[in-house]
């Protein structure tokens, strides 16, 4: 499809106009039976009901239909590691024992910039496969992990956040920088692709653990010194996790402080999994516009604990949010399956998470949380025209089921509990088709 042709779609729709954790949802949810979306230069011009924007299009523009299908914003995945993708179901140990058994053992294979390169190639395709369109990636220590995603990423259009590991200690030699080093290759890194077309840089320290003080420290000037960038990290995934940055850290009031004291928290910067903060922890999320990746299958997968979304969208001090898969800890690309698990995570925490709210999180709350919310996550004139486009009838109990769901809250319920990859029909990236299921 060329993107500077006018072009349109058109089905059921549903897009986010505000946050239904604040708001009842039918306040902030769009939601239109029969809509038509405009695309011209990769970019979405138009949307609403079918009937009022019909009359308004040439005659001769490609109007292509959906039915029986539900078009939607194109997932975001706010942490995940795509050098992990070819050790997903390695399982059987906690946390830090499966870095060390499966993890560093499966990067050290990116030493290998044709290994990086067909790793890169694999993962894009899956994310378009299950209609995820921007995600924010941990590369491996190697540079080239990093260009290698990039141009996987950019070869396909899309809007991808992503970063060279920082780590300087605590793992093993072929898979340590040094402070300097790190830094230098980084700051290489966001000169060639932060900006570059629709790519973006994320300062990816693994995790404090990982990273001497020195390191941290000129991550922090690295991100200081290049506004618009990100960072990205882990907090708080397990209590053992803690404990041990405490004993490499023992000046610092908390995990958090530690990144605060290095000038790593603020508005761009994104920690995986918070499942264990403490009360001071979750204020400083919100006082200084730090976001959570939410990672409900990892969590699961490693017995890591529960992720309390009540507590971290607490109305006096909500803290933003956005869904995960975090693979290959995490078990599957869909972002559908994450709601599931997400939804199942909140009950067992105490909270609760309804097909909404999950859907806000996997898409304009995770735009929100990685300060994209202008660009992506939503169905709105201007913003780029990522779509997933989903088949309410993917699977037989499916379309059996959707006869029982009378409002788009049950149908959208019956997605986040049954479906899967093979819900998702077609996949758009800034207007032109990237995926059609067979």
């Amino acid at each position: 499809m060329n993107s500077s042709i006018p072009s349109a779609i058109r089905g059921a729709a549903l897009t986010f106009t505000g946050d239904p954790f604040t708001a009842p949802s039918k306040s902030v949810m769009h939601y239109e039976r029969d809509a038509i979306l405009v695309i011209e230069g990769g970019l979405i011009t138009a949307c609403g009901n079918a009937a009022t924007i019909k009359p308004t299009l040439p005659d001769d523009i490609e109007i292509t239909t959906y039915p029986d299908s539900l078009i939607l914003p194109g997932f975001i995945d706010c942490h995940v590691h795509y050098p992990q993708t070819q050790i997903i179901g390695a399982g059987g140990e906690a946390l830090i024992d499966w870095l060390e058994k499966y993890t560093f053992v499966a990067e050290q294979e990116f030493s290998d910039r044709e290994h990086a390169s067909e790793s890169a190639e694999i993962f894009c395709d899956e994310l378009i496969r299950n209609g995820t369109t921007t995600a924010s990636v941990f590369c491996t220590v190697h540079e080239h992990s990093a260009d290698a995603m990039f141009e996987s990423a950019q070869s396909r259009h899309m809007r991808i956040i992503a970063g060279k590991v920082l780590m300087d200690r605590n793992a093993p030699d072929a898979l340590q920088d040094t402070a300097q080093s790190s830094y230098d290759a980084s700051k290489r890194l966001i000169e060639k692709w932060h900006n570059n077309d629709r790519l973006l840089y994320a300062i990816t320290p693994r995790f404090a653990a990982s990273s001497t003080p020195e390191q941290l420290e000129l991550a922090g000037a690295l991100w200081n010194e290049n506004k618009g960038t990100y960072v990205q990290s882990h907090i708080s995934e397990t209590q053992q996790e803690i404990d041990w940055v405490q004993e490499l850290y023992p000046d610092r009031n908390g995990y958090l402080d530690v990144y605060d004291h290095f000038g790593l928290t603020g508005p761009r910067s994104i920690y995986g999994h918070g499942i264990h903060l403490t009360h001071d922890e979750w204020h400083q999320f919100h006082e200084t516009g730090t976001a959570i990746a939410h990672c409900p299958t990892s969590n699961q997968f490693l017995g890591s604990g529960l992720f309390d979304i009540g507590k971290a969208r607490r109305p006096n001090r909500p803290v933003s949010v956005g869904l995960a898969t975090d693979l290959g800890a995490g078990t599957s690309f869909s972002m559908l399956q994450t709601m599931g698990t997400g939804y199942q995570v909140a009950r067992l925490a105490g909270a609760d998470l309804t097909a909404t709210q999950a859907l806000y999180l996997a898409t304009a709350g995770a735009a929100k949380a990685l300060y994209l919310d202008d660009k992506i996550g939503t169905l709105e004139p201007g913003t780029e025209a990522d779509l997933a486009i989903i088949d309410l009838k993917s699977t037989p109990v499916i379309d059996y089921r959707m006869q029982s769901a009378k409002t788009i809250e049950e149908q959208l319920f019956v997605l986040m509990t049954m479906g899967d990859d093979r819900a998702i029909q077609a996949t758009y990236i800034a207007g032109g088709l990237a995926y059609q299921r067979d």
